[in-house]
């Protein structure tokens, strides 16, 4: 297997809302409040290979989309360090963050929000590329007709804003703006999360044909595990900041290992399953303002004991390429079943 160009190495990231002037007043008279910390990242091992496409699920709230900014470098790490091309970030000088910066690109979740409502199409597409050297002012005009075309958008729309567009089409013009400066490796998202379904299968297609055509590695992030099954190579489960199991994507769907993974599988919807009794979860999922002490999921967990409770268990291979992290694989202890 060849080297990863992207390696996180115990990155963690936390969000601290410091004590207003009150609260310090009140401190003052003993009132003995603290600065809220959301620990939205915790400790998360990750590599991605050249050419690979790894899907990253888990709830809503269990830091997918944190992990991906500090991927994209949006937000620095607050513990850990993200390693580009065999180079930490934190070492670079300002060419090569700047070459970094530029390789790996970000493709939001709502199109809408993420596109300024204020300039045009060609503006949007085409003032990054110019802004860093890749095109001259005077090529702008044609370069954004290319990566138009590339998506699958009307050139002739270029002169239009983003509201006078569907859905679909401000999905097309996010992909555009992040092509436009050549990347290598794209993270998106939930990119595909607000679009209809016959439109999902469209932009979908249109990723694997830009990963083919353009030699592009993907970090698909994601709640809509059949969207991941059909896209992904690899898939990492995450909750509540950490990832919980990691495995080639048909492996994972066809014996996932860890409690969180089986629960999660289980209550897809299939059209083969007849009969079928769903069986959420109990309980919701811990604040990330206090996570609960060892196994993060223990407290949901219908299989948890006392190690659970006052120990974290950390990612152990079950397979060539399958980790999980759970105690009941400790000891040569078998897979647990599917």
């Amino acid at each position: 297997m060849s080297a990863p160009i992207l390696t996180l190495d115990g990155v963690s990231k936390r969000f601290t809302k410091p004590l207003d002037a009150a609260s310090k007043f009140a401190n003052w008279m003993g009132a003995g409040y603290t600065e809220q910390v959301v620990h939205a990242v915790d400790g998360v091992d990750l590599s991605v290979t050249q050419g690979e496409v790894v899907g990253l699920v888990g709830e809503s709230g269990c830091g997918k989309s944190t992990l991906g900014r500090v991927v994209a470098g949006i937000h620095p790490p607050s513990a850990g360090r993200v390693s580009w091309r065999g180079q930490f970030t934190d070492e670079m000088d300002a060419q090569q963050r700047r070459a970094a910066t530029l390789a790996i690109q970000m493709i939001f979740q709502d199109p809408m929000s993420s596109l300024n409502p204020r300039l045009r199409v060609t503006d949007i597409v085409g003032e990054a590329p110019v802004v860093h050297g890749l095109v001259e002012k005077a090529q702008q005009d044609a370069y954004v007709v290319e990566m138009l075309e590339r998506v699958g958008l009307d050139p002739s729309y270029r002169r239009r804003y983003p509201h006078q567009f569907s859905g679909g089409q401000r999905a097309r013009i996010g992909i555009a703006r992040a092509l436009a400066v050549k990347p290598q490796f794209l993270v998106c998202d939930e990119s595909v999360a607000a679009l209809d379904v016959s439109i999902q299968a469209q932009v979908l297609n249109l990723f694997m044909k830009l990963r083919d055509e353009l030699n592009l590695t993907y970090l698909f992030i994601s709640h809509d595990l059949s969207v991941v099954r059909h896209l992904s190579d690899r898939v990492v489960i995450m909750y509540l900041g950490r990832v919980v199991e990691a495995a080639p994507a048909s492996e994972l769907f066809k014996g996932p290992q860890h409690p969180y993974a089986q629960a999660l599988l289980a209550n897809v919807p299939s059209i083969t399953a007849r009969k079928k009794r769903f069986a959420p979860l109990k309980g919701e999922i811990p604040s990330p303002l206090h996570p609960p002490p060892g196994c993060h999921f223990h407290p949901r967990c219908p299989m948890a004991g006392p190690r659970c409770k006052a120990e974290r268990p950390v990612l152990k291979q079950i397979a060539p390429g399958h980790v999980a992290a759970c105690h009941l694989h400790d000891g040569g202890v078998g897979a647990l079943a599917a």
